[in-house]
């Protein structure tokens, strides 16, 4: 997610959406004064803008100075070539990099003669303490929100239901997520975000691939330059859609000859379906179920590759928060266990179709807010029953030391990435139980300390 939960809900509910902080660390602001000094003197000022300025000067590799000049020469003779290769005009291709310079701002840069580096704090929502991802305020704005746009567009959201199988709830949760149902600003401009990221990032591969996707969208006539907005990640329109998944996804659903992202409301919602069908979403199936899971059923059986039927999770104990039985049509389907913060916060048992919806983002945060917040815009604004604990404040370094330890023990931790994700929390687990004590399957303080 490019934008953060707070501007999202503030769009969501129709104040105007400020302009996203960024940083070099992620996409949120990094280090930023709240309530701090509200004055300073224009000398004191100037000496320490000088000293910050000299700072940057002495970080950054002589050999990157000229950082606009070598990205000029790096479009012409890198990028370009390949673009021409595959079927890119100059025109548009020139169009698409006029005045464009290397935005130094963005998260994730590495100069030229750097190494990349792990970042201690994690500024995504879906990368901070759970809970914090679920806040009342954030969840509201996506579910009222959703609630007056399922009015506004029945008919159309009816259509796109029955061509895709995708509920309208989805639909919407997603796009009140990622946009604020369209409220939200796209500020930058696609080609200087891509072409930056593609010149000097930590995934210059995936952005290079990007980019050229761009310059495709542009050459095909499916939308012209100056269009080309997007978030400081690159993604598109009010779906957030990176090129690549405009060319595969986008549709034209209001029938005008080309699919808008940016404009069109039956485009966008119908889009967002197509995309979760094309990652094979299940018709007829919903996302998955809140349970108790009791302490005699391991944290460590989570992970979508140790599905079981749910009747078989039914019958290890684990139910339906609010004593609803599940559906009879579901007990002989396959099911998952999902502990997102492990055994400090709610546990749910999903479908197929939640892991449909992290092909949206790879973050099980993310997934399990698309799917409550559709719950919440089809039954009414309900929260989980289960509480989340006080867990997952920690630097993103500190975590990534723990994967690499529990790597170093021979436990499969996913990426030593400094992201908890279901490998490394089940790992935990089986390590914890390994050495007696009481598994808890997600990171803290002591676990760091111990396995450093």
């Amino acid at each position: 997610m490019s934008r953060s939960l707070s501007q999202i809900a503030d769009a969501a509910a129709g104040a105007p959406a400020a302009e996203p902080p960024i940083s070099p660390l992620a996409g949120e602001m990094s280090g930023r004064t709240e309530g701090g000094v509200k004055e300073r003197k224009p000398l004191r000022l100037a000496v320490l803008s000088f000293l910050a300025a000299f700072v940057v000067l002495l970080t950054i590799p002589a050999s990157a100075a000229p950082i606009d000049d070598q990205f000029q020469a790096w479009l012409q003779t890198d990028l370009w070539p390949e673009a021409k290769a595959k079927g890119i005009s100059k025109k548009t291709f020139d169009a698409a990099f006029i005045g464009v310079k290397p935005n130094l701002k963005l998260p994730d840069l590495v100069m030229p003669g750097a190494k990349p580096t792990t970042p201690q704090i994690q500024h995504q929502a879906e990368f901070g303490p759970p809970g914090n991802y679920f806040a009342d305020k954030i969840i509201r704005a996506v579910t009222t929100g959703g609630r007056t746009r399922e009015s506004a567009n029945a008919r159309v959201l009816g259509l796109i239901e029955k061509r895709y199988g995708v509920p309208g709830e989805i639909v919407l949760a997603i796009w009140g997520r990622e946009t604020g149902f369209g409220a939200a600003k796209m500020p930058y401009d696609a080609f200087e975000v891509l072409g930056t990221k593609a010149f000097m990032s930590t995934k210059k591969d995936f952005f290079r691939t990007e980019v050229l996707a761009a310059l495709e969208i542009v050459e095909r006539g499916l939308a012209p330059v100056n269009a080309m907005k997007s978030s400081w990640a690159g993604a598109l329109g009010q779906p957030q859609f990176m090129p690549t998944s405009f060319l595969k996804h986008a549709v034209d659903f209001d029938g005008d000859g080309r699919p808008d992202i940016w404009n069109s409301t039956p485009d966008v919602l119908a889009s967002i379906a197509n995309y979760l069908v094309h990652y094979g979403w299940v018709r007829g199936r919903g996302w998955g179920f809140e349970v108790t899971v009791p302490t005699k059923v391991s944290c460590a059986l989570e992970g979508p590759d140790q599905g079981k039927k749910i009747a078989d999770w039914a019958a290890m104990g684990i139910a339906r928060v609010g004593g609803k039985p599940f559906p009879a049509s579901e007990m002989k389907a396959q099911g998952f266990l999902l502990m997102p913060a492990g055994r400090s916060g709610p546990a749910f048992i999903v479908t197929p179709n939640f892991y449909v919806l992290k092909e949206y983002n790879t973050s099980d945060l993310y997934a399990l807010f698309i799917g409550h917040a559709a719950d919440r815009i089809a039954k009414g604004d309900a929260t989980f029953a289960g509480a989340w604990g006080p867990v997952g404040d920690l630097h993103r370094s500190d975590i990534a030391a723990l994967q690499q330890a529990l790597e170093a023990k021979g436990y499969d931790v996913g990426s030593a990435d400094g992201l908890p994700g279901f490998k490394t929390r089940r790992s935990i687990g089986v390590w914890q139980a390994k050495i007696g004590k009481a598994a808890t399957c997600f990171p803290d303080a002591g676990l760091v300390a111990e396995l450093k």
